[in-house]
């Protein structure tokens, strides 16, 4: 992906914002994630309150079995969380293969590894914990390049510092518009020789269509991207749910399940249902580490 126009100004900043991220980067472990963690948290939860109305409606109509006090402690983990991913996210500035597996380790990695081992294939992923972390799959299995799908951020400035967070030798960035180009353009021959994984990031709230499909997502009715299962069924990819566990501060467990092995005949909106699904029981068991802030239930059926 091509680096935004930036004017002399703009320049100038993304050079001093990334030093900074890489002096904090470069910065012992437990003040990081024990003092600058926690003063972010002080800052989201108790001063600027951030989106607290946003989160409480979100929570509230996602778990109405749930008493006011049970979404309280949700509500604090969830800030908990939020500060914990600024953290997390400015901390892969200093890119560090050591770093980066002390960071995530993947349950039977090398299983997955040899059930894609020469083809493409699409993860499915949410907002859900540090999903940044997922863009390091491509240091456990060399020959494949993680392709993160993704919409463009407004701020020349703030895309700038994402994409040199998130491009490296192993992982890339494309945006959504421009996936099905990409995809098509490198499909033959790879990337650098190296096979395709498209990162989706699937729990967006998407425009609203005539046709679109509605789900039933947390007690509420939900549209979904599905993009995903267009390109697999298009592509014959196998499709794969990321699913994320939280083991400690800044520290996740990653594992696939898959969702289509790219042969099998499905019906319409089968592949988003079964991501729908998963996501669903992953929040549930861990509500917190999902992102409850975004307006995710803008429309209505």
């Amino acid at each position: 992906m091509e680096n935004p126009r930036l004017n002399i100004a703009q320049r100038v900043w993304v050079e001093i914002l990334w030093g900074g991220m890489r002096f904090f980067a470069a910065m012992p472990y437990w003040f990081k994630y024990y003092v600058v963690e926690n003063v972010f948290f002080f800052l989201l939860y108790y001063v600027l309150r951030y989106r607290r109305k946003v989160v409480w409606t979100n929570l509230r109509n996602s778990f109405p079995d749930k008493s006011d006090a049970e979404l309280w402690i949700v509500r604090r983990k969830f800030y908990r969380t939020l500060a914990e991913i600024f953290v997390d996210t400015v901390d892969m500035a200093h890119k560090n293969e050591d770093k980066a597996r002390e960071m995530l380790t993947i349950e039977r990695g090398d299983e997955q590894a040899l059930r894609v081992h020469g083809r493409d294939w699409i993860a499915m992923l949410a907002h859900f914990g540090c999903w940044e972390y997922c863009s390091y799959w491509g240091l456990f299995e060399p020959s494949q390049m993680v392709v993160a799908v993704y919409h463009p951020l407004r701020s020349p400035v703030m895309e700038c510092l994402y994409q040199r967070l998130r491009n490296s030798s192993f992982a890339t960035t494309v945006a959504m518009k421009e996936c099905v180009r990409f995809y098509v353009r490198h499909r033959e021959t790879g990337i650098g020789g190296k096979n395709m994984v498209l990162g989706l990031i699937a729990d967006q709230n998407p425009p609203r269509r005539p046709n679109s499909h509605w789900f039933s997502f947390l007690n509420q009715d939900t549209i979904f991207f599905d993009g995903g299962e267009k390109l697999a069924l298009k592509f014959r990819l196998p499709v794969y749910f990321v699913r994320m566990e939280r083991i400690q501060r800044g520290r996740y467990r990653m594992s696939f399940e898959l969702l289509y092995d790219g042969v099998e005949e499905v019906a319409e909106n089968e592949i988003t249902e079964r991501y729908v699904r998963r996501l669903e029981s992953m929040i549930c068991e861990r509500p917190e580490l999902w992102m409850w802030s975004h307006r995710r239930w803008k429309h209505k059926r």
